[in-house]
């Protein structure tokens, strides 16, 4: 008997399914795909709903082939020196950078908004998965060092913060 035919009758352990859902918890992990045999399950953390359709999203390649409208921010922002007090807030993975839920919204952040730790600052998407990012510090954004729709790497600066 194989072990495929094994599993077949039985589901996934509740115990381990818990535990999952810690660790996605604990590294920010939004979802995930699981299968085995025939049997598949996605599970998904409850701040999911803050993505947003892959059509909405500015710079992505529409079905006509043509890249939707990326906004940009209004003037130039001119970025903080490193030696003046501030730190930078860096994405957490490779992706893209969205400063907005859709290109019709207000940025989440801008130069001269005040963060606290749970505020979200911008949304990184990586393989369709679209991570809110939080500030992780108090303080007032100095500089956005990216554009909307910018491809961006892991520990790149994204904001530079003055902490209070």
């Amino acid at each position: 008997m194989s072990k495929d035919s094994a599993d077949k009758g039985r589901s996934f352990d509740l115990e381990r399914l818990r535990e999952l859902f810690e660790m996605m918890e604990r590294h920010g992990v939004t979802e995930v795909n699981l299968q085995r045999g025939d049997e598949k399950w996605r599970l998904r953390r409850g701040d999911y709903q803050v993505a947003v359709p892959v059509a909405a999203v500015p710079g992505v390649v529409t079905a006509a082939g043509l890249p939707t409208p990326v906004p940009q921010a209004a003037g130039p922002v001119e970025p903080a020196t490193p030696d003046d007090g501030t730190v930078t807030i860096d994405s957490p993975t490779v992706g893209t950078f969205y400063a907005a839920v859709s290109p019709d919204d207000s940025p989440f952040v801008k130069a001269g908004s005040n963060v606290e730790p749970d505020t979200t600052v911008c949304i990184v998407e990586a393989m369709k998965v679209f991570n809110n990012i939080p500030a992780e510090i108090s303080g007032t954004i100095v500089a956005v060092l990216v554009n909307n729709g910018d491809p961006v790497e892991f520990g790149q600066p994204l904001f530079r913060v003055r902490p209070v």
